[in-house]
């Protein structure tokens, strides 16, 4: 699962520096104990509680990147009559499963034919139509290119495209970079594979 941030809030996330954030939701969405998906790479939740915005402090607001408790307040959205929770996390120390599956190069075909089953399952599943392979070649092609540049190759909208091509991540196939993205080992090693296909 994705938690999302403002873009303002990367570097903090990522150097360890903002550890604090607030949001109002109708129910809580993140476990303490869990790590997750952020812009800026994976966090682990340490603590969820629900608190009173007037107790929020110009410390927890300093920690969770604003200037002061005034300016979290201005900025937190959601519905006012939805709980506050202040979630604390740092970043998770684990590795990622999806970057250690990425490095996978040596596919046996019993995991040659999972991958094949689980894209053929994506593309029946897709409005678009088959768009697997075709997104795997484009990145194979350009990589490190803009994803809006990527969806406009393929006549796609940009928000749709990197919803799918984070799917051909969760399956080792593809790695993200700062701008664009690459084909992994274990993705190369299946192009290979099915070459002929």
């Amino acid at each position: 699962m994705r938690v999302l941030f403002q873009k303002r809030f990367w570097a903090g996330i990522a150097d360890g520096t903002v550890t604090l954030a607030f949001r109002r939701w109708a129910r809580q969405q993140v476990l303490p104990g869990r790590p997750y998906r952020t812009p800026a790479g994976r966090i682990e939740v340490t603590a969820v509680t629900v608190v009173d915005p007037a107790d929020i402090t110009d410390d927890d607001a300093r920690a969770a990147g604003h200037p002061d408790a005034a300016g979290l307040l201005a900025d937190l959205p959601g519905d006012p009559a939805n709980p506050t929770y202040r979630i604390e996390f740092r970043p998770a120390t684990n590795p990622d499963p999806r970057a250690e599956l990425a490095a996978g190069a040596a596919l046996d075909s019993d995991e040659i034919a999972a991958i094949t089953k689980r894209l053929d399952r994506l593309d029946r599943a897709s409005s678009y139509g088959a768009w697997t392979r075709e997104t795997l070649r484009l990145i194979e092609l350009h990589p490190e290119r803009r994803a809006g540049d990527l969806a406009e190759m393929v006549g796609r909208e940009r928000a749709p495209f990197k919803l799918d091509v984070r799917k051909l991540k969760n399956l080792g196939l593809t790695q993200s970079f700062p701008i664009g993205y690459r084909i992994s080992p274990r993705g190369r090693a299946y192009l290979d594979a099915t070459a002929d296909d």
